[in-house]
């Protein structure tokens, strides 16, 4: 029910505007949105001269090859362990366990290909595949300790384990 409820929105949205421009968008669904440009949506925030914070949609010069006009859905939103509050972007985190594992999922890597395709880009941005990290999630946490240029250590060596070590096993 909630994806026809979506698709009738984005299709109102659509055709009362002829084309979807970011800056148009409510705040509730700019992010992760692409628009008509191919451009990337991002939500911003500023504070107004009376010290009350608003939101506003803005396009980025972040272009998209293969989809436009597209409002992510919520579902793809929550599987992939993002939310629709969030303001900017950032490849840190591809360095929370708890983001890669919901986003490495099944659910989230088979079904939500403009997410994927964002942090797939924002890894090859940081030096890295996103098939590669998703394989093997300790990586991401040795190259942000070295900037990427330690090796690993062995897999026999003892080392104390993070607390995200519960999500991934051994680091």
């Amino acid at each position: 029910m909630a994806l026809i409820i979506f698709l009738a929105f984005a299709l109102l949205l659509h055709g009362a505007l002829g084309e979807l421009i970011c800056e148009q968008l409510p705040v509730d669904l700019c992010a992760y949105s692409i628009a008509t440009s191919g451009q990337r949506c991002l939500l911003e925030n500023y504070e107004e001269k009376d010290g009350t914070v608003k939101y506003q949609c803005k396009t980025t010069e972040i272009f998209v090859d293969t989809v436009n006009e597209w409002i992510e859905s919520d579902e793809c939103v929550s599987s992939c362990g993002l939310h629709r509050e969030t303001v900017g972007v950032s490849s840190d985190t591809l360095l929370q366990p708890q983001f890669l594992a919901k986003l490495c999922s099944d659910e989230s890597y088979q079904a939500c290909p403009n997410i994927v395709d964002l942090y797939s880009n924002m890894a090859l941005g940081e030096g890295t595949y996103l098939p590669t990290l998703c394989a093997d999630p300790c990586l991401a946490k040795h190259q942000a300790r070295s900037n990427g240029d330690a090796a690993l250590a062995p897999a026999s060596s003892t080392v104390a384990q993070a607390p995200e070590a519960a999500v991934f096993g051994r680091c």
